[in-house]
Formats: structure tokens, sequence, C-alpha cells
């Protein structure tokens, strides 16, 4: 009796000896890859400058960034994708081009990861967030999965090029990566060739507003960036601004100081919000009518995480530039684009729905 005891203590420990050896934490520092798979491995460098050694045939992907998501789904490997967040299911678009995300599942809960449901989704490689990452705490979560992970940040244009074809060179998409970005940098130099013939004092002057009615850009952020390759001059960028979880927003008297020419919206709400409420009547932008609402389609165009920066810098210098644009058709620039990148032919609803911009995602809580 005395001994089976001993031995049923000794193999206690023995599972217990593994389970470590398996789950246990793993410091994750800068340049050092979060996890070493088994057999043949890719190394690529993610937007922290870690070094990553992900499988070579990565089949189960966890897309725990909207863009992340979005940038899979464009490489072509949208049937991979096991665990999202959970907007990525109020993108109606991005949903009807696949299906699997619907079927994914959510290991977040009070925006912290739920490692339970992570483990459930059993996956190859996982796409994290920055804000995930810097947080100590679900780093170490993630750490012991023992599973690569790739960080996705971005802050400009650039950034934005380079993370979409490490991303590309990780899922074993490196060809169609460089597609996209080929196409990206072909509709920057489209729209810089006519930009550079604007006199500076005749470009106009834009508010940009994100999500939220005064909620808008700062310096060396994406949509900072792409705003002045359109040929804009974003007012909010360079000025103080109110900084509040990780957002910046304007006043509305700091609002009526600049007094913009035109104001681009990329949430339905706001836009409605903007066009009727009566303290912004009297802006200049609001009288003449030059509130936009820009276009939708996997995401919001020009927004700080969407793929469709390139289509939002052209539809911004047609929309704002009308006669120096007159040859740039945004409806069969739409239709390539996501026929080409997505292969999703969108009929002539479906255009016309992405351009308008309303409607295209399920509201919160629904």
């Amino acid at each position: 009796m005395r001994r089976s005891s001993v031995l049923r203590q000794t193999a206690l420990i023995l599972v217990a000896l593994l389970l470590a050896s398996t789950v246990g934490c793993n410091s994750a520092g800068e340049g050092k890859s979060s996890a070493t798979p088994p057999g043949p491995a890719v190394s690529v460098t993610d937007s922290v400058g870690r070094t990553v050694e992900v499988p070579e045939s990565v089949k189960r992907i966890a897309c725990l960034y909207a863009f992340s998501g979005h940038a899979v789904a464009m490489l072509g490997r949208g049937d991979s994708i096991v665990a999202v967040v959970q907007g990525l299911k109020r993108d109606i678009l991005l949903n009807e081009m696949v299906p699997a995300i619907q079927a994914a599942l959510v290991p977040f809960a009070s925006d912290k990861v739920n490692i339970e449901e992570l483990i459930k989704s059993r996956p190859d490689l996982i796409f994290l967030q920055l804000d995930t990452y810097q947080d100590e705490r679900e780093r170490e979560k993630i750490d012991k999965l023992k599973v690569p992970y790739f960080v996705v940040d971005f802050n400009s244009i650039a950034d934005q090029v380079n993370t979409i074809e490490m991303m590309g060179k990780a899922i074993g998409r490196s060809e169609q990566a460089k597609k996209y970005t080929a196409y990206y940098r072909d509709s920057l130099q489209r729209v810089a060739k006519v930009v550079e013939t604007i006199p500076p004092e005749q470009r106009v002057r834009v508010f940009h507003s994100i999500n939220e009615a005064t909620r808008t850009d700062a310096p060396n952020t994406l949509p900072a960036d792409w705003t002045k390759v359109a040929g804009t001059v974003n007012v909010s960028v360079g000025e103080q601004l109110r900084f509040a979880n990780n957002k910046h927003y304007a006043g509305l008297e700091q609002l009526y100081l600049w007094d913009p020419d035109a104001i681009l919206v990329n949430e339905d709400a706001a836009y409605d919000y903007i066009t009727s409420d009566a303290n912004w009547a009297s802006l200049r932008a609001v009288k003449d009518q030059k509130v936009y609402k820009m276009p939708n389609g996997i995401s919001r165009w020009g927004h700080q995480g969407s793929l469709e920066t390139p289509l939002a810098v052209l539809w911004t210098a047609k929309t704002l530039y009308p006669d120096r644009f007159q040859d740039l058709d945004m409806k069969q620039e739409t239709r390539d684009f996501y026929q080409t990148f997505f292969d999703f032919p969108l009929d002539g609803d479906g255009v016309a729905g992405v351009l308008a911009g309303m409607g295209m995602r399920v509201p919160k809580g629904k």
C-alpha cells in the first residue's frame, strides 16, 4: 500500500514536470523569438524588431488584431483563421468574403486574452497588437503557450508596407504581399505626381474625424502620413490635442479656430452627428456641405488599422481635387482592388455600398 502511494506520487511529479516543460513561461524579450517551432521554420522580423521563427507550413492562424485578419484574408489565407477579435465579426464585407471568420473563436474578455479560448483554437502562429504585447501580464500568458507570435504595429506608410511584406513571408504568401505593396506604391505615385503641382496655399485644409466626432489624427500616425500624401493640410497634426485612453481629441472651440475647408468622417454615427448638430452648423465645411463620409470596405478606409490605405489616398485626392483627377474612376478602382486582392467580384450595388461607406459594419452589441 505504501509502495503504490509512492508510485502514484512519483507519477504525479513526472506529469507536473512534463506540463511545466511544455507550458512553462518563456520570457520573450525584444530581438528573440517567442518560441522555436519543431521542424523547418522561416525567420521573420516583427514590428518591434523581434526575430520570430515560424513553422514553414502554417495551418492555423490566430488574428488578435483586426488589421492582421484583414491582411491574412487579403493574402489568401482567410480559411486558416481560427481565432479573432470580436470586431472582425462585425465587418460585413469581410465576413462575406471569408466565412471562416464567423466560426473562429474570440479569445478575449474585457480586452484581455482569454488563454483557455486561445488554447482551444490550437494556433500555429499568433498575430498580436502592440498594446497586448506591451502589457506584461498579457505577454506572459501568450509566452506560456510556446506558440510563435508576431507583433503587428505601424505608424507610417513605410512601416505598413514593410509589415505586410513580413506577414506575407510568415504565412507563405510573399508573392501576394509584394503584389499588394507594389500596387500601394504605384497608387501613391499616381497621386503624388498631381499633388506636387498644387501650390501649398491652394491645398485643402481638412479635419479627419476617427470613429468619434472630435477624435482625430496626431503626428507620427498612419492617417497623418496618408492625408499628407493625398494633398491635404491636416489641421490637427502638430496641434495641441487632448489625449485620453490612447486616443487624441480636438475640442469644438479648437475646430472653430481651425475652421477647416472639409471634414472627412469614417463612422456613420459621427457623420450623422456632425451634419445635424447645431453646434457644428457654423463651421465652414458644414455650411459648404463638404463633410464627406469615407468609404468602408473590409474596414474603414484610412483608419489607423486599414488595409485600404492606398484606396483612401486615391479617394481623398479625387474627392477634394475632382478637376485635377478627372481620369481617376473610383468605381473601377474599387472593383479592381477587391477582385485582384480578395478574388471577390463586386457588382454595381456592392461598389456603391463600399463608396458610400454606410451600413458596412454591424453595430456593437448586435
